[in-house]
């Protein structure tokens, strides 16, 4: 075996990132997606002259990206336009009580003062114990590929541990600076996009403070869906063959290897080294015969999965007022919410949201004088979602967003479209119908996510939000690097000899 010619599944974030290293070091790379677009959960959609990014709104940790393009000698600016976005988002806690959160680090520290006496300086103190977590976590920990304990097994490392935190909860680690429960609440938010509560999370997650406090909140002009097509270009530049419409049904397995990647089509594709970036579950329950699975059922449902999301593509007929491109919606407890997801599965009774409206931005994502609304509900994956329960939770949350921005809304929506969970399982047979991945919890941190490489094959890797370093848009940036690495590092190719 050559190990020249890789087959991978998938043209998420992470799919696209390991072609791209692995075309780039000589490897003959097919990239298989089973829609008609890159992107995967970062596809967009076109309706009613409104442009769409279906899944990912935030640009935090700039530098991850300006590091991939950087491999490849290449720019972010080279591909895509940058913008910080100031105030990086609004946070909304009643009718007439909320707050811009400043770009600029100064006026951060006055907006705390005003919240709570002597918090500017706690802040500095938190951010820059954050700093040194983020330097360690973000540019060090979470480009290690989680095979074995010895990556870890370094001068130091248990000092490490102990500085950052990684035993203690972020909810903890919070109430030692700030009292207040406002700013307890807004350094809380940015761990929900680890897929767990603050009591859950650890506290080495601060970090995600400082990528949202310090290196700020972006936004690429265009809309999310421009980091893509950036990606595919220096793909294809590299020699990444994309094929569309490439839905995987089977593998192939001979002598302990993946042979052969067989399509819904008909058509079958030899492979050398498989990467699956498709749904870990999926592919291992779906596409292998059962003694050559990684993990059984049973392991499975005892993962700790991040939430499924209810989400509404709106457009609307004209500009709306006091609504910044990202809007949190805090004017409900979080506890009831909290419960409803990771404790009792169930449709939320208050359910908090959140609302993006790229075009305060972006004039190109909707036609001249109209808005392009993306409206998000963290729920619970695996709970049924009927049209009924949509259509339910559409007027809820219409009617609080209506009444805390003081305007109408639904009555000028000339384009609407829902999204949930059945959609996930549908578009990306996703696990339960989750959106984000594994939670980030202390049990599934690094050597303890499903392993990059399959256990009893030698050549299938998988790579994506449900394996390391975990769920979001710059983590699964990084786990298609991880994965080519192990790849370059563990199979010889006869284009190294060239």
């Amino acid at each position: 075996m050559t190990n020249d010619q890789v087959v991978v599944i998938g043209a998420g974030f992470a799919g696209i990132a390991a072609a791209t290293r692995l075309a780039n070091q000589g490897y003959r790379v097919r990239l298989l997606e089973k829609h008609d677009s890159p992107g995967g959960r970062a596809r967009k959609f076109v309706a009613e002259g409104f442009t769409f990014d279906m899944g990912p709104s935030w640009y935090w940790m700039p530098d991850v990206f300006e590091n991939y393009f950087s491999q490849f000698g290449k720019k972010v600016s080279d591909y895509y336009k940058l913008v910080r976005l100031d105030p990086s988002y609004k946070v909304v806690y009643a009718e007439n009580d909320e707050l811009n959160i400043p770009a600029n680090f100064e006026d951060l520290k006055l907006l705390f003062e005003r919240v709570e006496s002597g918090s500017a300086r706690k802040l500095e103190e938190f951010l820059s114990q954050a700093a040194q977590k983020y330097k360690v976590g973000i540019q060090e920990w979470v480009y290690k590929p989680g095979q074995s304990i010895w990556e870890f097994a370094q001068p130091g490392i248990i000092n490490d541990l102990i500085k950052l935190d990684i035993f203690h909860s972020m909810k903890k680690h919070v109430a030692k600076f700030f009292k207040t429960e406002k700013l307890v609440r807004l350094m809380e938010f940015p761990v929900l996009f680890l897929g767990q509560t603050a009591e859950k999370i650890p506290a080495l997650y601060s970090l995600m403070n400082y990528a949202d406090l310090v290196l700020g909140t972006w936004y690429p002009m265009g809309g999310m869906h421009e980091i893509v097509k950036g990606m595919v270009a220096l793909a294809e530049e590299k020699g990444v063959e994309f094929v569309y419409d490439a839905d995987v049904s089977h593998f192939q397995v001979e002598d302990n290897t993946v042979t052969s990647v067989f399509l819904k089509n008909g058509k079958t594709i030899a492979a050398d080294i498989v990467i699956a970036g498709a749904d870990y579950h999926h592919v291992d329950s779906t596409f292998l015969p059962p003694k050559y699975r990684n993990y059984s059922e049973k392991y499975w449902d005892k993962r700790v999965l991040a939430p499924s999301s209810l989400i509404f593509y709106l457009g609307i007929d004209k500009k709306l007022s006091g609504l910044n491109h990202h809007n949190l919606f805090f004017d409900e407890a979080l506890e009831p919410h909290a419960k409803a997801i990771y404790e009792n599965p169930d449709w939320p009774e208050k359910p908090l949201f959140y609302v993006c409206v790229p075009s305060v931005t972006d004039p190109s994502v909707a036609p001249e004088g109209k808005e392009n609304l993306f409206v998000l509900i963290p729920l619970a994956p695996g709970l049924e979602d009927t049209e009924e329960h949509k259509e339910k939770y559409y007027h809820l949350i219409m009617e609080r967003l209506e009444k805390l921005t003081n305007q109408s809304i639904r009555e000028y929506v000339v384009y609407k479209r829902a999204y949930a969970q059945s959609n996930f399982i549908q578009d990306y047979n996703a696990f339960k119908g989750n959106a984000y991945g594994l939670a980030n919890t202390l049990g599934q941190t690094a050597l303890l996510k499903p392993r990059i490489k399959n256990k009893k094959l030698n050549n299938l890797y998988y790579t994506g939000q449900l394996t390391v370093p975990g769920p979001g848009v710059p983590p699964s940036l990084i786990s298609g690097q991880v994965v080519a690495h192990e790849i370059i590092k563990n199979h010889f190719s006869k284009a190294h000899q060239n």
